[in-house]
C-alpha cells in the first residue's frame, strides 16, 4: 500500500497469517502463474526461518470466475467442463490435484489450509448479507452488485483514478451504478441450467469471484490480516475488491501488507519486446512441458530465483539452458562436498550467512541471496562439512532440495559399479595395481568417475 520497504511487523507478535490467492482450476497452470507461487514460497519459508509461527491459507477458485473481470460471460468451470465433456466437478479436483502436482515438483510448500470457494458458499452469502444491511448493495436484473460509489477512498492500492474511469466508460453497463461496481452475488440465467448453483435469499445464483477471497482469509485468518499475496494483475480490480468488501463488512482496515508478484513474459528473438504468459490464448508453457523437454523442475525454480519478484522476468528457453546448467553445477558441487565430507556434521559459516540473510531480508533479494550461497560454496578455505551445513541452511529459504541431491542412476548398472569398485579395493589391498587400475579404466569407459578419499572409494557420473 505504501509503496515502500517497511520493517514488517505483525498483528500478533510472533505469528502470521498469509493468504495468496490460488489457483482457478479450469485449466493447468502455467509457468508464469507458478513464478507467483515459487515467490509465495520464498515469502513463506524466508518468514518461518525468521521465527514466525506462519498460518498460510490459499483459496481453490472452483466456481464463479467469469471469462470477463467486468462480471461477463461465462463461468470458467463451465467453459472447461465443455471443453473436455466432464463434469465441473471433475474438472475442477482433476485439476486442482495437477496443481498441487505441479508445486510438488517445484518444492513448494502446501498451504496450512486449502479452502475451495464450493465449500464455503454459506459463508459468502452471510458476508454479502451483512453488506446489504449496511447499505452497501444494490440489485439489478443479473445479480447483487457491490456500490463502490459509497466508498471514499476506492482503489486506493491500484491508486486508481475512478473518476477518470468514469469519464472513459466506453462499455455497456447494463444497470450498473458505476463502472467500477461489482457482483457479488449472480443470478443464474433463466434460459439455461447452471452447472453450479445454490439458493440465496435473493434467488438461485453464484457467488461473484471477489467475494470468495475476503470471505474466507476472514474466517481462517481472522479481521486483521499481516499479509495479502497474490500476482500483479490482481491489484487494480481483484484486491482492489477484496478491500472494498472485506473493510465495508469490517469497519476497519483489513490487511497490513500487500506483496505482488511480476509478470513472467515471453522473450522474442527480434527483440520487439515479450508477452505475458496468459491462459486465455490455448497456448501456453507448462510445467510438464518443460518436463517433457528434460528439463529438471528445480532448473526452473533456480531460473526464478534469478530476478527480483517486483520486476517482470522474461522466459527463454535459452535462459532456462542457462539455469539448468548452473543447478547442475550446483548439485555436482555439492556431491564432492558431500564426498568430501565423509558424514561429518559442519558449522553454518556466520559471514556467508549473515550476507545470505540479509539479503532475503531486504523484500525477498533472491539474486542477492544467491551470490551470497555461490560465495560460500566455492570457498576453498572452509571445511566441506561447514560449506554443506550453510548451504543447508540457506536452503530452506532457496528450496532447491540441497541436502537431498544425489547421483542421477538412471540408466546406469549401479550394482554393476560397485561390484567393480569392491573388486578394485580388494586389488588395492593386495598390491595388484595393474588390476586396479583396469579396473579403473574399465569404469571410466562406463562414464564413472572415482574419488578416493580416506574414509572409501566414491563414485560419480562424469
Amino acid at each position: 500500500m505504501t509503496r515502500s520497504v517497511d520493517e514488517f511487523k505483525p498483528v500478533t507478535p510472533g505469528r502470521v497469517g498469509l493468504y495468496t490467492c490460488g489457483p482457478t482450476v479450469y485449466n493447468f497452470a502455467h509457468i508464469g502463474n507458478l513464478r507467483t507461487y515459487v515467490f509465495e514460497d520464498i515469502l513463506k519459508r524466508a518468514l518461518k526461518q525468521a521465527g514466525y509461527d506462519v498460518t498460510h491459507v490459499m483459496n481453490v477458485t472452483d466456481v464463479g470466475h467469469l471469462v470477463s473481470d467486468s462480471d461477463e460471460g461465462e463461468d470458467k468451470m463451465a467453459l472447461g467442463a465443455a471443453r473436455e465433456g466432464k463434469t465441473v466437478w471433475e474438472i475442477a479436483d482433476f485439476y486442482w490435484q495437477a496443481f498441487r502436482k505441479d508445486i510438488a515438483r517445484l518444492n513448494i510448500i502446501e498451504p496450512t489450509v486449502w479452502c475451495k470457494a464450493t465449500d464455503h458458499i454459506a459463508e459468502q452469502i452471510e458476508q454479502v448479507k451483512i453488506l446489504e444491511a449496511k447499505g452497501y448493495t444494490y440489485r439489478t436484473a443479473d445479480g447483487i452488485y457491490f456500490d463502490t460509489s459509497k466508498l471514499s477512498d476506492y482503489g486506493k492500492l491500484g491508486r486508481l483514478d475512478v473518476k477518470g474511469l468514469q469519464a472513459g466508460i466506453r462499455i455497456e453497463m447494463g444497470d450498473k451504478r458505476n463502472p467500477t461496481d461489482f457482483a457479488l452475488w449472480k443470478f443464474s440465467p433463466t434460459d439455461k441450467h447452471r452447472l453450479m448453483e445454490w439458493p440465496s435469499p435473493w434467488g438461485v445464483g453464484f457467488p461473484g469471484w471477489h467475494i470468495e477471497c475476503s470471505t474466507m482469509a476472514i474466517k481462517y485468518l481472522g479481521e486483521r490480516l499481516d499479509i495479502h499475496c497474490g500476482g500483479i494483475d490482481h491489484v487494480n480490480i481483484h484486491h482492489t475488491n477484496e478491500i472494498a468488501q472485506a473493510e465495508s463488512t469490517l469497519g476497519h482496515e483489513w490487511c497490513n501488507w500487500w506483496m505482488h508478484g511480476e509478470f513472467l513474459t515471453i522473450a522474442k528473438s527480434d527483440d520487439s519486446g515479450g508477452g505475458k504468459m496468459s491462459k486465455s490464448t490455448g497456448e501456453f508453457l507448462t510445467l510438464d512441458i518443460l518436463v517433457k523437454k528434460g528439463y529438471d523442475p528445480l532448473a526452473y525454480r533456480y531460473f526464478l530465483l534469478n530476478a527480483h519478484y517486483r520486476q517482470q522476468l522474461a522466459f527463454s528457453f535459452e535462459g532456462l539452458d542457462a539455469a539448468a546448467n548452473a543447478y547442475k553445477n550446483l548439485t555436482r558441487h555439492v556431491l564432492d562436498l558431500k564426498a568430501a565430507a565423509a558424514g561429518k556434521t559442519g558449522n553454518v559459516i556466520a559471514g556467508y550467512y549473515d550476507k545470505f540473510t540479509q539479503a532475503v531480508m531486504d523484500d525477498l533479494n533472491m539474486p542477492r541471496a544467491l551470490a551470497a550461497m555461490w560465495g560460500a560454496a566455492k570457498d576453498s578455505a572452509a571445511t566441506p562439512a561447514d560449506v554443506l551445513a550453510t548451504l543447508y541452511k540457506m536452503d530452506e529459504v532457496l528450496g532447491l532440495n540441497i541436502a537431498k541431491m544425489q547421483e542421477q542412476t538412471q540408466n546406469l548398472d549401479v550394482a554393476k559399479i560397485e561390484s567393480l569398485i569392491a573388486e578394485r579395493t580388494a586389488a588395492k589391498r593386495q598390491k595388484n595395481f595393474n588390476c586396479a587400475d583396469a579396473i579403473r579404466d574399465e569404469l571410466a569407459a562406463m562414464n564413472i568417475e572415482l574419488l578416493d578419499t580416506p574414509q572409501g572409494t566414491t563414485w560419480r557420473k562424469k
